[in-house]
């Protein structure tokens, strides 16, 4: 008899996690005024539905490898965070997984991906990192996943912010204008712990170069404001997680994206030209739980046991 093929069940659930994703942004994009409707009559919560959801394709990649797989699956009895990183790995080192994975999935040249190779980033990333990274979010996406990144300067937090009120890279300097969305406060008493969080891991993408940006730009102006993203130096592997806080840079450029300083420094492009290659994805997270800044491990999910 031939030798049964064995079943990889977090690449199963990460798959059918992915098509979950896909197709919840699907509705969004088809029918945006019907989750609208069903969203403000509470007859739709789309973060207890990803839950639910969750659940259930946490049990059913589970149940379908054990259908599969017979006894030759080895499933363990408790799925825990080293679980979860890329097997290929014998380093257990997830910035080493990140590269050589991306090696394998990224083409040659900066250009835009396939649907395939969209895909397996997502796979790859929430496999090593446990987060829910996405191609397209809200029924938009950017035009650039896989693009250069330059450096940018920390942004005006409140009327009256200086260079020397904050506390990191200050080399960088601090821009004569305000961000595409203004302050981050109205007064420096009003900055909380999160805008400051999220001053010091912005990233600014090119919004207004998305084919709708102008005939839907009321809607596409506050879903990108500070909307959660995560960014991989493909070339050490290192993830930071960032926020939408800024417009840029221009075409002429020949950059896509922008990075604070201290997005640039952890991902060590902040020397020589201050730009590099990198890949962009959304971060679907309704329930808050992915924390801004560098990730040096994985974030607990639904996937993870729970005991």
């Amino acid at each position: 008899m031939p030798k049964r093929q064995r079943i990889d069940s977090e690449l199963l659930y990460s798959k059918l996690r992915y098509k979950h994703l896909l197709a919840d942004q699907e509705l969004l994009e088809k029918h945006p005024h019907a989750v609208e409707i069903l969203s403000k009559n509470k007859l739709l919560s789309p973060g207890k539905i990803r839950s639910q959801a969750a659940k259930l394709l946490a049990s059913g990649a589970l149940a379908g490898s054990l259908l599969l797989g017979s006894p030759e699956l080895n499933l363990p009895q408790k799925i825990t965070p080293d679980l979860i990183i890329s097997r290929e790995s014998a380093t257990n080192d997830e910035n080493q997984t990140i590269t050589s994975e991306l090696k394998k999935i990224l083409p040659q040249k900066i250009q835009n991906l396939t649907t395939d190779e969209e895909a397996e980033i997502s796979h790859l990333l929430f496999r090593v990192w446990g987060i829910n990274a996405v191609p397209s979010s809200g029924g938009t996406r950017l035009n650039h996943l896989y693009g250069l990144i330059g450096a940018e300067q920390h942004l005006p937090r409140f009327p009256g912010d200086t260079l020397s009120q904050h506390d990191e890279n200050l080399r960088e300097g601090i821009t004569p204008g305000l961000g595409a969305w203004g302050y981050f406060s109205r007064t420096k008493k009003n900055l909380t712990k999160d805008l400051i969080q999220k001053e010091k891991y912005y990233v600014a993408v090119q919004t207004l170069y998305l084919p709708d940006w102008y005939t839907n730009f009321r809607y596409l102006r506050d879903w990108y404001k500070y909307r959660k993203v995560v960014v991989v130096n493909p070339n050490n592997g290192k993830t930071i997680v960032a926020v939408i806080a800024d417009a840029g840079p221009s075409w002429w450029t020949g950059k896509h994206f922008g990075g604070s300083p201290e997005v640039m420094a952890y991902l060590g492009l902040n020397v020589g030209m201050q730009k590099g290659p990198v890949v962009l994805y959304f971060v679907d997270d309704p329930e808050n739980k992915v924390p801004l800044g560098p990730l040096q491990q994985p974030v607990e999910n639904e996937f993870l046991a729970k005991k």
